[in-house]
């Protein structure tokens, strides 16, 4: 009883005089605070599959296919058209819209880098697999792995610096080896064709295709988060100094975040995500079919040809514990990969298929704990947090905003 009331007068003193001070904390949620700072973001890893991932001729390469819209069926579409540099690479978007409607939303690309999985579903297992997936998407780019290969042999430009990086490209002109238009993936048109070439033919234009997505790679690991606001203010407790960086509202939502709310479950970690897979009872878009998500995307994974198991893997030992070890069973039904929280103001709407237009929906989400259409709700239980504790939390995770650290040249198309 003692322990109760003692319990309840520190509650008190938290709310009626206000937030912590460097001394107020906890140590363990000074421990918890700590490692969600930016500083404590590793080296960026190295991606073996990828011999050019850290090439600056493969990044300046990367950044004009980038934003080449030649990229597309339709001559108008670019990795940037869905990934805006000015909107922290996302698009604004419920559903991402390239030649026609996506699928899901689409999530930024600013610290990818340090994931071992891409797309909500993790059907990718490296920056350079996904940026693959765009390009023949019909409702993306809609182009095929043949004409882009063509397009890298023919402009005078590309075909330099990707010779200048990878060596010769085949002479893809020739009409007797490679079709006007060829693919494995999308049209019966498409599907005759490749499979009317040769298998070593199949395996130059595969490479070519491989390589384009790795110099894109590339120019993507140069796009990484910037420190905010909390992360200041984590430098300042450390410290022992009173702190202006956040507000007191910012603070309590920081304190609720690493509480109450119990958020870094699965938020945690410097870039406030564990990349792994959950089923938080997200509703179904308005007549879509619930998501499936990460069940149906693991299946996608294992038989990509360039997973990092695949031959277009430059690991000669194709070291891949994150494939070999993967996580498998029924509760990734209806899971998707948890998003990073950092420059959320600047993403919305959020959620795979952007079903929520404001934070404070999110959190609201969590806080009633629906039933899952599809799979189970991991978060079985109600958070229970008043309106105003919303309010907090929402502040502080408005708190996590902050401009790219990236060279200013590499937010804009090139010159």
């Amino acid at each position: 009883m003692i322990a109760f009331v003692a319990t309840l007068l520190m509650g008190i003193a938290w709310w009626e005089f206000g937030p912590r001070t460097p001394d107020s904390w906890t140590e363990a949620e000074l421990i918890e605070i700590r490692s969600l700072s930016l500083r404590r973001l590793p080296e960026l890893p190295a991606d073996p599959s990828n011999g050019v991932a850290d090439d600056p001729r493969a990044a300046s390469l990367g950044h004009k296919l980038f934003f080449d819209t030649r990229l597309s069926a339709n001559g108008a579409v670019s990795c940037a058209t869905c990934h805006k540099p000015e909107q922290r690479f996302t698009d604004g978007l419920a559903k991402g819209r390239g030649i026609a409607l996506s699928q899901r939303n689409t999530r930024s690309i600013v610290g990818t880098a340090y994931s071992p999985w891409q797309y909500w579903d993790g059907r990718k297992d490296s920056q350079w697999s996904q940026a693959l997936s765009p390009l023949e998407d019909p409702a993306e780019h809609g182009s095929n792995r043949l004409e882009l290969a063509r397009l890298l042999a023919t402009d005078v430009s590309l075909k330099t610096e990707y010779e200048a990086i990878f060596g010769p490209l085949p002479n893809f002109t020739d009409t007797t080896r490679f079709p006007d238009r060829a693919s494995p993936i999308g049209s019966e048109e498409l599907g005759t064709a490749w499979e009317s070439m040769i298998d070593s033919d199949r395996g130059v234009v595969n490479t070519a295709f491989a390589n384009l997505g790795k110099a894109i790679a590339a120019y993507e690991r140069m796009l990484q988060p910037g420190p905010t606001r909390f992360d200041n203010y984590v430098a300042e407790i450390e410290q022992g100094l009173d702190s202006s960086s956040l507000s007191d509202e910012e603070i309590i939502g920081l304190q609720l975040f690493v509480s109450d709310a119990r958020c870094t479950e699965c938020h945690n970690g410097p870039l406030f995500t564990n990349n792994e897979f959950h089923n938080t009872g997200v509703l179904s878009f308005p007549g879509d079919h619930p998501d499936r998500g990460r069940i149906d995307g693991l299946k996608q994974l294992l038989a990509d040809p360039f997973n990092c198991k695949g031959e277009y893997s430059n690991d000669p030992l194709h070291q891949c514990d994150e494939l070999t070890y993967v996580r498998t069973g029924i509760e990734l039904i209806g899971a998707t990969r948890t998003p990073s929280l950092r420059n959320l103001g600047g993403t919305a709407p959020y959620s795979h298929k952007g079903q929520h237009a404001t934070l404070a929906e999110v959190i609201d989400l969590y806080n009633r704990a629906p039933l899952a259409m599809i799979g189970h709700n991991e978060v079985e239980e109600k958070l229970g947090l008043s309106r105003r504790e919303r309010k907090q939390l929402e502040a502080f995770l408005i708190a996590l905003d902050a401009p790219i650290a990236a060279d200013p040249k590499w937010l804009k198309a090139p010159e």
